[in-house]
């Protein structure tokens, strides 16, 4: 794939550039010990994936606090062990807590010396905020579920971001989405007619915290971020 026809970079936060199931598993982890909750990760991975898809497509105009604070209480009564009103209060204020994957800063650095950079995020602009600071720079464009009023795979948000920088000069064939979610954005980016380029995070493991996507395409694929900003960069 050649990458020096793009000007902009759009990216999915977490799973791309945040380690969204390391903070999760470490967010779930104070109600876990509490009840004595089983040692193996997947499971409480598939089921955040699932009570997350469940909440966002009945309550779309939820902030994304709001969100995590049901996906909890939807993970606790699957084990008929409430969370209680301290730990629903942390989960859903873990987000800024999540770490970023350790070669997200330096790749990003790497983009922004060349591309316009882009973030269409599923979470609110605070908790965003938090993670921004995290990742050390300075996007050109932030769209939240919280600006748009929907959450992906939502056509609308990425006809949102297409029309806000349309309105900026840039044509579809310019921007290139990139991130590691099959169901929330390749689906949905290559329906809207734009490339996409797959961060592959989980290398091939099936399953982790994102719905699957059967059939879904995409342009490119990398394990890493580095590898996708050494290849568009070099």
């Amino acid at each position: 794939m050649r990458y020096e026809g793009f000007e902009v970079l759009s990216f999915d936060c977490y799973g791309t550039l945040i380690d969204w199931e390391t903070g999760l598993l470490a967010a779930l982890a104070p109600w876990r010990a509490r009840v004595g909750a089983a040692a193996d990760d997947e499971p409480f991975l598939a089921a955040f994936a699932r009570h997350e898809t469940a909440v966002q497509q009945a309550r779309p105009g939820a902030p994304y606090p709001e969100i995590l604070a049901a996906v909890l209480d939807g993970i606790a009564g699957e084990h008929g062990a409430p969370a209680s009103r301290q730990e629903r209060a942390a989960f859903a204020a873990s987000v800024g807590d999540w770490p970023p994957f350790a070669d997200s800063a330096e790749a990003l650095a790497a983009l922004k010396r060349r591309f316009r950079l882009c973030i269409l995020s599923n979470v609110d602009r605070a908790s965003f905020a938090r993670s921004a600071r995290r990742l050390g720079t300075a996007f050109d464009h932030v769209f939240t579920a919280e600006d748009i009023g929907t959450y992906k795979p939502d056509p609308h948000n990425f006809r949102f971001m297409m029309e806000a920088l349309a309105e900026g000069g840039v044509a579809p064939e310019r921007m290139l989405h990139v991130a590691q979610s099959l169901y929330h954005d390749h689906a949905p980016a290559q329906a809207a007619g734009l490339k996409s380029v797959w961060i592959d995070r989980r290398a091939g493991r099936p399953g982790g915290a994102t719905a699957p996507a059967p059939g879904a395409r995409w342009d490119a694929r990398f394990e890493t971020l580095a590898a996708f900003a050494a290849a568009a960069c070099g």
